[in-house]
């Protein structure tokens, strides 16, 4: 039995870090940048797709797409943007099933825009991990990201109305790390549970 669990969330609200603690406790955890990572090497359906999409140029000598083109491309122009997302996201979906297939347990996508990207029928559970804004700005900065950039960020992703909604299961992390650990292990507890009942409907918390 597989259960698939969709983890989303703000940047620096901690998703990456709940990421780690159920990859702690035992789940798979896939992380979907890496996935697009890969689809971007040669000969993949990610590079072929942006090929097609904007030419030959988007590829660097290797074949693989050059991510520093592409996002220069599509980070002000809301159509490239578009097209992409609708030619990547499906082919992320596909790659995850396919290894969500080959997996037992519990098995976790990590993805920021998970809702937003019309992910959420694929899973029987989708966690958003939230923190208020001025915490996030605190921790991007304390990260090393100039404030100017990290408050771009926060308001590029809205206030986060969207994710919420389209979750079973939101974490707070407003409060110390073990405070989150504490709420991990519950979440833990419940994916383990329900894995084990068969992934049983969830009920939203």
């Amino acid at each position: 039995m597989t259960l698939r669990v969709g983890l989303t969330g703000g940047i620096a609200g901690g998703k990456s870090t709940v990421a780690r603690l159920l990859a702690e406790r035992g789940a798979t955890v896939v992380d979907a940048d890496r996935l697009v990572a890969a689809l971007y090497e040669p000969g993949e359906p990610g590079a072929r797709a942006v090929a097609e999409l904007f030419g030959d140029e988007l590829l660097d000598r290797r074949g693989a797409v050059d991510r520093a083109l592409l996002a220069e491309l599509v980070f002000e122009d809301d159509d490239s943007r578009g097209r992409l997302e609708a030619a990547i996201h499906p082919l992320v979906r596909r790659r995850f099933a396919r290894i969500a297939g080959k997996s037992e347990g519990i098995v976790v996508l990590e993805a920021t825009l998970l809702v937003e990207a019309g992910y959420g029928p694929d899973f029987d559970l989708v966690v958003s991990v939230e923190a208020a804004p001025a915490i996030r700005l605190e921790r991007a900065v304390g990260r090393g990201m100039a404030e100017d950039e990290a408050r771009r960020r926060l308001a590029a992703q809205g206030g986060g109305e969207t994710r919420r909604a389209g979750a079973d299961v939101i974490l707070e992390n407003d409060g110390s790390l073990e405070d989150l650990e504490r709420e991990v292990d519950r979440l833990f507890a419940r994916l383990r549970d329900e894995d084990r009942a068969g992934g049983a409907d969830a009920q939203p918390s």
